[in-house]
């Protein structure tokens, strides 16, 4: 079957040339390689296949072909539509077909996807930025505030200070029993009164001077 047809092509090799000239070398190479051998073409230098196809899908393609009367592999030949549609018969081609349009409809739902959380993600950066430019601000302005009077607690707290409040106190208490002593002399007060005053207020001196002197000999 196959040497009548390519022995027909032979012998009107100008038409078979225009009807053939769409395909690609590659399919021109691999058409030509499957001639059966001629005087002429034995003595030309052989050529290397373009491509290499897999012998179970070359198998394939042979069996789809071998039942194929003449004028259908003519046809297959110089019709691009029927050559297109036997290819897309093929098994292999099928497989690889139903696999890209599994992949573009995958694709495409995750497309669709994506579009449907758009209007959630553009809320999301809604709210984002509206965080950043108020509660953002306001959370700042508090932490500075804090800042401000942890250090100013420190600074009132400090070693220094301390000593500093323990010293105004031992002084005012010995000012006001300075006082109560004056009141006594102007005979302001009686003498039970300045006495019970007198004593808590020496006694009180007394304690913050010995806190003061404490804490001045020690680490602090």
């Amino acid at each position: 079957m196959f040497r009548g047809l390519w022995g027909s092509q032979e012998q009107q090799p100008h038409e078979a040339s225009s009807q053939q000239s769409w395909y690609s070398p590659s399919i021109m190479s691999s058409s030509t390689s499957s001639r059966p051998a001629t005087p002429a073409s034995s003595s030309a230098s052989p050529r290397p296949p373009s491509s290499h196809v897999p012998p179970a899908e070359a198998a394939g393609t042979i069996a789809s072909l071998k039942d194929k009367s003449v004028d259908e592999l003519r046809k297959l030949l110089s019709d691009k539509d029927a050559y297109q549609q036997f290819l897309n018969s093929l098994e292999q081609v099928k497989i690889q077909t139903n696999l890209k349009d599994e992949l573009a409809k995958e694709n495409r739902q995750l497309a669709e996807e994506n579009l449907q959380k758009e209007p959630r993600m553009m809320e999301l950066r809604n709210q984002c930025r509206i965080i950043r430019t108020t509660e953002l601000a306001t959370a700042n302005e508090k932490l500075n505030e804090l800042e401000k009077q942890k250090e100013e607690m420190l600074k009132m707290n400090s070693p220094a200070s301390l000593l500093q409040r323990i010293q105004e106190s031992v002084n005012q208490t010995d000012e006001e029993s300075e006082n109560l002593h004056q009141q006594l002399l102007d005979r302001e007060v009686d003498l039970a009164a300045f006495l019970q005053k007198y004593k808590k207020l020496r006694t009180t001196y007394h304690k913050r001077t010995l806190i003061h002197l404490a804490a001045k000999t020690s680490n602090i």
